[in-house]
């Protein structure tokens, strides 16, 4: 949604303005991002009204109770029924989000990427320094051997899937629900916090936890927000846009740079 202040005359074009400026003045920027980083990829996120939780599950189970540890022991060949249909998109494409900020990374400008994404979206784009706090639908691994398996061998198997070595059930390396977060993922997206001269959030409505309490390692208050909807964060920060994100970093971030005379 957009606020008054972004309906007034001129007032996107100011704050576009605003954004290249602050982004121009900061040298270690860090982003965290969220599921709206990747909707304009074709992906839903989980929220909005045409989020997965709103959508009908094909199940007798709601989206947002299959997606947990205990569902995946206890209707494991119902969990990957959903899996399949709900979170993979094999096919999907980095849009004009996952691009710019490739280019802010290669100016030298973006030090690093805080995503809650398992889409691999950003690595596709070209971007080198991603975090992935809930893991990737792309990496799989047997949960006996530990063998590891493409996104390929989950779309192409039918019911549970199985280790072809040792029969074990090969498993999605994301985060499920009730399950914890690599600890050497949130210690570096700490640390990267703690160095940055800039936060941008962008694509998250900043209710998932713990990404959602980062923005309190910054050493300072200069965090920019890029969402559709608002967040907690929305008055503490230096510019908030209610827009989409894709078309936003794309108008800031340049795709080439002038060469100094």
């Amino acid at each position: 949604m957009e606020t008054r202040l972004d309906r007034y005359d001129g007032a996107r074009e100011k704050k576009i303005a605003q954004l290249k400026s602050i982004i121009a003045e900061s040298n270690d920027i860090v982003f965290l991002g969220g599921a709206g980083v990747s909707t304009e990829s074709g992906i839903p996120d989980f929220r909005s009204g045409q989020g997965i939780y709103n959508q009908d599950s094909g199940l007798s189970y709601r989206p947002v109770d299959i997606i947990s540890h205990t569902f995946f022991l206890d209707h494991t060949q119902e969990f990957f029924d959903f899996y399949r249909r709900k979170l993979c998109y094999p096919d999907a494409k980095p849009n004009d989000a996952h691009k710019a900020l490739c280019r802010l990374e290669k100016q030298g400008k973006l030090k690093a990427i805080i995503t809650q994404n398992i889409d691999n979206l950003h690595q596709m784009a070209g971007s080198k320094v991603t975090i992935e706090l809930h893991g990737s639908v792309h990496r799989n691994y047997c949960m006996s051997c530990k063998a590891p398996y493409p996104l390929s061998f989950i779309l192409q198997s039918e019911g549970v899937p199985h280790c072809p070595l040792c029969g074990g059930i090969v498993r999605p390396d994301v985060v499920l629900y009730e399950e914890h977060l690599d600890h050497k993922n949130i210690d570096a997206a700490i640390a990267a916090i703690e160095k940055a001269d800039l936060l941008i959030i962008g694509g998250t409505s900043l209710t998932v936890y713990p990404a959602a309490t980062f923005a309190q390692f910054l050493p300072h208050d200069r965090v920019v927000i890029i969402n559709k909807s608002t967040t907690y964060l929305d008055l503490q920060a230096m510019l908030t846009i209610h827009d989409n994100i894709g078309e936003i970093l794309n108008e800031v971030v340049p795709k080439r740079i002038r060469k100094k005379q």
